[in-house]
């Protein structure tokens, strides 16, 4: 049997040709997604002619593999040869088999209309897809093109519209083509299928991993399907390789792979706070759920794919926001291609302190329909590494996804109930300014310490090809959480006695809510000669925080951390009248238009705006006291360039500003109430960079940028009433230089690194100017590795990596009063494929702080200093049918 790649009658695109003489056995079944031929994700595979040879070999038999031209990377030499050692090394390595986890992932294209050979041939090679038929079969006809979203099988569908072909699935993997002599019949597919079977291989990956580190071209939480290189802002994408191996509990964890990243207030590690090149708060707006926000505390879980993070301001796309940047974690869609997986973990932090976790996750077609299903569920079930407290954990995620030929339709629901410990850590002792000397392990509030509730969200997502160039884009999500939190906090410490002043504090009847709705229209036009890529459209959104019984409640016993007696304190009964019923309600809507115009093949200018109109009322007490009441409207403009130096590499420079107004439940300092005649939070930032795209390779941006904050808010604690107050600030300013790159490095090597240097600091302010911001690093890195060691114990694979992060010193509040220390920890990892039967199984060892260093991570103010987690040591059992 001959090869495609040598049948000249014939057209074969994929990342990769092989010699089918040597096919092995065991290919997967028609109803699985087609085989990947070729390292990397679908999106990562090139396609360039079959040059010269290289042997490859795996534990069935020895393939011939043709590896790719070498790309011309011009003007720097160097440049060149690292990018084509990468492809060929990605390349030339072994697919994976029908077992492995599927290759039909959804994604962006952007292929034009024009001759139906070279669209199908540009589509191969960006899908990452074997796609085999005679060559006569597309003579003379044309494609309308493809621009936006789909799996391989709707975007067939699209490219192939009004050619009289269609695309069955191989049995052996893959695409076809055939002609159609009418209307489709209902077998006709399965007797076309049969009739057009071309010989296609599958190999197992034996030699370097299929997954890279490389994240993808595009970021859904642009809303485009412009690749990142002509966009003028810096995007980090923490690719779901790279979360499957580190295993991150949170998503401070997922983001420590992210330069410029460090965290904030957690709320006693019960929310997701993250501080993007200086800026944000818990429940501050910014992190998103597949393009639309959400209020629940915790984001990342097992429903997870990938995080992204877009730096900088980010108002035109998300409206009212700090300057620092967004945060959107896209979820794992419902496939056509069956798969099933089963995963159990266990884990210790030593000392006791166990814990374990079920996963249950199975998607694929409902029937013979373009209807798919995922579901998704997790049940968690630890022991806090200190010295008392649980987390348990429950998830069930169901979702639904239509693939038409013109529309696409995503509906998700996840319900989540959940227990933690409500843990604000340790406190500073005021002789030294340093964290009490007292075991990390130790709590220092009462075993009754913990969050409980619940969150619900839904979201709904439709995506219509109106016309080969215009597309319109229709979502919609809903959140919810409730919970309940009972807190003991530190309001003094006695150094000379070894004691604690504590308050019995607590939080029942917490509902978040946020209602968010979209619609926009993506197109192209060609005006004067230059093709532009234009987007409008409108959003609104309705947020709301309630807080029902605040209790307060002094505790007159001073409390021992250094020989402590837990258990003589009850839960707090006393409901603070005056504290009750807090409430922050925002209402925003907005009209936004965007325009992307490329002047030349190498120029791009990008230019928009977004119109919005906003109010927002918040307070608190019983009667309610209003603290804000305001309401305005702001026109947000945005301004960038490009210019494409080569394939490779492009650089960029961009303004842009942002919006938000100025609240807060909590009471402003000398009982100020904010109202229509105080100025929101502006922000401006002047952004250049650039950014190096090469395929199967590394991708990685360095960015030089510039915010101008004003109208900040700046807490300031009040030791009479022992609360956290807060006013209006001048100015503030932060400016720095960041760095990522990830992708793979060689035939075994995949990396992820990160460099950040921020100065953020008050430039204006009666108090605080010149002060650094608080939790806001100057330097952070991070660095993880992984090492494909191939092939062992006859035909099983083994993985190896390990992850480094290091935080400088920071501000632990805004006084600059004191310091939190630096601090460098260490990851490892290893993973282990083998087959149990037909069946995939892997076994994954995960080592979290591995020298179990004890560190400090963020602060609220000398009384709430969180602390690190211990070392903790996972095994997790995935099989896979």
């Amino acid at each position: 049997m001959d090869s495609i790649c040598n049948r000249r009658p014939r057209r074969a695109h994929a990342g990769v040709c092989a010699d089918t003489a040597n096919a092995p056995a065991g290919l997967p079944e028609a109803a699985q997604p087609a085989a990947r031929l070729g390292a990397g994700r679908p999106r990562d595979a090139a396609a360039p002619r079959c040059a010269r040879q290289a042997t490859s070999h795996t534990s069935h038999a020895s393939h011939t593999l043709h590896a790719p031209c070498m790309p011309q990377f011009a003007p720097r030499r160097v440049v060149a040869r690292v990018a084509a050692a990468a492809l060929f090394s990605a390349c030339a390595a072994p697919g994976v088999s029908g077992a492995a986890e599927p290759a039909a992932a959804t994604r962006g294209y952007d292929i034009p209309a024009g001759p139906l050979d070279a669209a199908l041939t540009r589509f191969g090679r960006e899908a990452g897809i074997l796609l085999s038929f005679p060559g006569e079969l597309t003579t003379g006809l044309r494609s309308p093109g493809l621009h936006g979203r789909a799996d391989p099988a709707a975007a067939l569908d699209r490219l192939l519209t009004g050619t009289g072909l269609v695309a069955l699935r191989q049995p052996s993997g893959g695409y076809t083509l055939a002609r159609l002599p009418g209307p489709a019949a209902a077998g006709a597919d399965a007797a076309l299928a049969a009739d057009t079977t071309l010989p296609t291989v599958a190999v197992r990956a034996s030699g370097p991993h299929a997954d890279s580190y490389r994240p993808p071209r595009e970021a859904a939480g642009l809303r485009s399907d412009a690749p990142l290189a002509e966009v003028p802002q810096a995007v980090a994408i923490v690719a779901q390789q790279v979360l499957r191996d580190q295993r991150p509990r949170n998503l401070d964890d997922a983001l420590a792979n992210v330069s410029g990243i460090t965290q904030g207030n957690t709320l006693g590690s019960t929310q997701d706070t993250v501080m993007k090149r200086g800026f944000g708060d818990n429940r501050d707006g910014s992190v998103m759920r597949n393009g639309m926000p959400i209020v629940q505390g915790r984001s990342l879980n097992a429903t997870t794919d990938s995080v992204e993070v877009l730096k900088g301001p980010a108002s035109l796309l998300y409206g009212i926001m700090d300057p620092g940047g967004v945060i959107n974690v896209v979820t794992k869609q419902p496939q056509l291609a069956r798969r099933h997986a089963i995963s159990a973990l266990g884990s210790t932090y030593g000392g006791g302190r166990n814990g374990g976790e079920l996963t249950f996750d199975s998607t694929g077609a409902i029937g013979e329909s373009r209807v798919a299903y995922r579901l998704i569920v997790d049940q968690t079930n630890e022991q806090y590494w200190r010295n008392y407290g649980e987390h348990r954990e429950t998830l069930v995620a169901p979702s639904l996804a239509w693939y038409g030929r013109d529309t696409q339709m995503v509906l998700s629901y996840e319900y989540r109930r959940f227990l933690m410990p409500f843990d604000r850590g340790t406190a500073l002792d005021p002789r030294t300014n340093a964290p009490l000397a007292i075991p990390a392990r130790r709590r220092l509030d009462e075993p009754f310490n913990d969050m409980r509730g619940e969150s619900n969200l839904a979201q709904l997502a439709i995506d219509h090809q109106l016309a080969p160039d215009w597309k319109v884009h229709v979502g919609y999500s809903y959140n919810r959480e409730t919970y309940d939190a009972n807190q003991i906090r530190i309001t003094a410490v006695d150094p000379l006695k070894g004691t604690l002043t504590r308050s019995n504090d607590a939080t029942h009847g917490s509902r978040s809510t946020d209602s968010y709705g979209i619609a926009y229209v993506d197109g192209r036009v060609t005006l004067a000669g230059m093709r532009h890529d234009v987007q409008f459209g409108v959003d609104g959104e309705y947020r709301q925080v309630y807080r029902a019984d605040m209790l307060r409640q002094p505790i007159k016993t001073p409390f021992s951390y250094l020989n402590p007696t837990y258990g003589l304190v009850p839960p707090s009964t006393s409901v603070s009248a005056s504290d009750s019923d807090q409430s922050d309600t925002l209402h925003t809507a907005s009209l936004f238009f965007q325009d992307s115009i490329h002047l030349s093949e190498r120029w791009m200018l990008v230019g928009g705006a977004r119109w919005v109109r906003y109010s927002q009322l918040a307070g608190r007490g019983r009667p309610f006291q209003v603290n804000t009441n305001l309401s305005g409207t702001k026109w947000l403009p945005r301004a960038g360039i490009v210019y494409k130096w080569n394939d490779a590499l492009s650089l960029y420079g961009s303004y842009t500003q942002s919006l938000k107004p100025t609240s807060k439940i909590a009471p402003m300092a000398g009982g100020y109430v904010i109202d229509g005649s105080t100025a929101p939070e502006e922000g401006a930032s002047w952004e250049l960079g650039a950014k190096l795209d090469m395929p199967g390779g590394l991708a990685g941006t360095l960015a030089f940028f510039d915010i101008d904050k004003k109208h900040v808010l700046v807490s300031q604690y009040d030791d009479a009433t022992n609360q956290t107050a807060w006013r209006t600030s001048g100015r503030a300013r932060s400016r720095g230089i960041e760095l990522d790159v990830s992708g793979r490095i060689g035939a075994r090597w995949n990396v992820i690194a990160s460099y950040a240097y921020i100065d953020a600091k008050t430039t204006e302010d009666p108090l605080y100017a010149g002060n650094r911001l608080w939790n806001v690093a100057r330097h952070t890195a991070s660095l993880a590795a992984v090492y494909d060691v191939g092939t062992v114990l006859g035909g099983d694979d083994l993985r190896i990596g390990a992850a480094g992060r290091y935080v400088g010193a920071r501000p632990g509040d805004s006084a600059n009063s004191f310091t939190l220390p630096a601090y460098a920890t260490a990851d490892a990892f290893a993973t282990y494929d083998t087959r149990l039967g037909k069946q995939k199984l892997q076994f994954q060892l995960n080592v979290k702080n591995l020298f179990n260093r004890t560190y400090y991570p963020s602060s609220v103010n000398r009384f709430f200093v969180s602390v690190g987690d211990a070392r903790q040591v996972s095994l997790l059992t995935t099989l896979q049918f």
